[in-house]
């Protein structure tokens, strides 16, 4: 157990106080010079100590300027791009990636397929990329599953689903972007069903299966789902689509898996919200954490319809009743309905897809992770997007209302090196560094308690605060913020605030906000300048608590056990390899605060193509 010191040098001034940012383009400044003869040769004598720098430390682009108090590190950006590259997510080795697919478990292995262009780090060329997985943690990269070759697909092979039998058949459901672009629906099917790795996939001959109906926008028609068997033996699937500004998800039923009719009405159907793609539905227990299959029906069970649109970038989610001899669904809180109430996740997440894993009873979802800087920096790095850690869903039983999103017990097999730091006191306004060496591959558990009779005396109220709208860390009330600085440097010019936020409310009560500050995330371009984050529901006899899942440019961010979730991309200059620090802060005015911690350093998954 560690017991760290207060930061006290910086008198807490850079949660306080934002320093502007630099200007939102994307296109970089030049270097102009317009320079005297003096301020050349001071000039080229810099330049010149500089390159025997760089040369004495075997041409690293790494540059140790010293003065007399402190040393930092200045780095070049093919260093920076370099270090953005996750360790322990899941990306291919290079080019873009986009929505998750069809995602199977099949003789042993976990089966990813995802939106790929195979030839560049920008979309375009959409493919079924396909990666296999003992693990869901180290990946092995297969050929391209299946590429644009047909008048019905030749502008892209879109999103989908897979589909497992009972009697061990396989086929794929996607959405063909047509050379009109009209979206039209198409099956494949494994070549060989005896591979454990499903190398080959054909094309049905007589695609597409199913074009735009009645009503439809051509293109507001996409992403088929798994085909399930409800209680009265009907085979079903659904699609997302929209009628107006209405978002919906279609119902078709079949009989041979290849012909498919549209019943009359949607399954379900919410005014204003606009586009529903990348639908998923799936029921969850009402009694225990095991998960069920999409069949799954009857008494103790709710079901749960998921939502994105490429609009607002957004996955929507809402728990009801599913009535399976209508094919009609009904939210339990139509405050709470799919696309006006709660989302998987309030940061960088989208197009979510899940998997009933039969192994271990379990439902697992991943979403694609987007960058937010400039397409410039995806052109350079040579990749661009990366997913999340595989995340299991269950219901919160405790509230009724929520799922609970929580990373899969497999990365926990990265750990090693494991700190504890215990009952941490933090006075309000201080800043304490955690020291766990470099802090870029970080599983930290944090716990925080709140001084109990701060909160019962404080008057201040603020029933309109909201993470979004907020300053940030810097924005202090009596009871926050408080919480994790991860990737920052030693000074806090570039640092990532993770934290709480209590709100009181005129009736009394209090509102817990959960919020990722990223207004200071980088010194250089972000396209994404905001603060993250909701509200979370803390019932009375739970501690604070919140899970980081640091790993280079992607912070994930679980509150309550997974009730509330904030994913976020980030870019420092300053803040990677060595100059990575962690810091515990209390910026609230108010209260005090006692934070306990375990702290984990990642080991790298293993990524590779597979050695045929």
């Amino acid at each position: 157990m560690q017991t760290p010191e207060p930061f006290t040098d910086l008198e807490h001034a850079p949660l306080l106080d934002h320093h502007n940012p630099p200007p939102q383009t994307t296109t970089k400044p030049l270097f102009t010079r317009v320079v005297s003869g003096v301020t050349f040769v001071l000039f080229f004598f810099a330049f010149a100590i500089v390159f025997i720098v760089l040369n004495q430390q075997n041409n690293s682009s790494v540059h140790i300027v010293t003065n007399s108090e402190k040393s930092f590190v200045r780095y070049s950006q093919a260093d920076r791009l370099s270090w953005e590259r996750t360790a322990f997510h899941f990306q291919p080795a290079k080019n873009f990636i986009y929505d998750p697919n069809g995602p199977l478990f099949h003789m042993g292995w976990y089966h990813l397929f995802y939106q790929y262009n195979p030839y560049a780090p920008v979309w375009g060329n959409m493919s079924w990329g396909h990666s296999v997985s003992k693990d869901m943690i180290n990946w092995y990269e297969l050929p391209v599953a299946m590429v644009p070759t047909e008048w019905y697909d030749i502008e892209g092979v879109l999103s989908g689903s897979t589909t497992v039998l009972p009697n061990g058949q396989i086929f794929a459901l996607y959405t063909g972007n047509a050379n009109d672009f009209s979206q039209l629906q198409c099956k494949a099917v494994p070549v060989n069903l005896s591979d454990p790795l499903l190398i080959e996939w054909v094309k049905y001959d007589d695609n597409p299966i199913l074009y735009t109906p009645p009503g439809i926008g051509l293109m507001d028609y996409r992403d088929p789902s798994t085909v399930w068997t409800g209680p009265d033996g009907k085979h079903r699937m659904i699609m997302g689509s929209k009628r107006g500004n209405t978002g919906m998800v279609l119902v078709y039923h079949t009989t041979d898996y290849t012909n498919y009719e549209l019943l009359d009405e949607p399954l379900h159907s919410v005014p204003n919200t606009d586009m529903w793609e990348c639908v998923d539905f799936y029921p969850v227990s009402l009694t225990n954490d095991s998960a069920l299959d999409m069949a799954a029906y009857g008494s103790g069970i709710k079901h749960v319809i998921k939502e994105s649109w490429e609009g607002h970038g957004m996955d929507w989610y809402s728990i009801g009743t599913y009535d399976a001899i209508n094919d009609k669904w009904t939210p339990d809180n139509p405050e709470l309905d799919v696309g006006i109430g709660l989302r998987c996740d309030y940061g960088k997440f989208f197009a979510s897809k899940s998997l009933y894993d039969p192994l271990k009873k379990r439902r697992i979802t991943w979403a694609y992770v987007g960058e937010s800087d400039s397409v410039d920096q995806d052109l350079s790095r040579g990749w661009a997007t990366v997913y999340n850690v595989g995340r299991t869903i269950v219901l919160d039983r405790k509230t009724g209302t929520h799922l609970l999103h929580w990373p899969v017990e497999e990365v926990e097999s990265l750990r090693y090196n494991g700190q504890e730091f215990k009952e941490i006191e933090l006075e309000p306004g201080s800043i304490i560094p955690l020291d766990v060496g470099t802090a870029t591959q970080l599983d930290i558990v944090a716990t925080f308690e709140v001084d109990q009779a701060a909160l019962n005396v404080t008057s201040e109220t603020n029933d309109k605060y909201g993470c979004t709208t907020s300053l940030g860390a810097a924005q202090r009330g009596s009871l926050g913020p408080f919480g994790l600085a991860v990737l920052a440097d030693g000074t806090l010019s570039e640092l990532t605030p993770v934290y709480f936020y209590i709100a009181k409310k005129d009736d009394g009560g209090v509102s817990t906000h959960f919020c990722t500050d990223k207004l200071r995330s980088s010194l250089d371009y972000d396209g994404e300048r905001v603060v993250y984050g909701s509200t979370v529901p803390v019932l009375d006899d739970e501690e604070l608590t919140m899970r980081l899942l640091v790993d280079h440019s992607i912070v994930e961010g679980f509150a309550q056990g997974g009730r509330t979730v904030i994913t976020s991309r980030v870019y420092p200059t300053k803040a990677i390899y060595e100059q990575a620090k962690l810091f515990l802060f209390n910026n609230a005015t108010g209260t005090s605060v006692k934070a306990s911690l375990k702290i984990w350093k990642m080991a790298s998954a293993q990524i590779h193509q597979y050695a045929f």
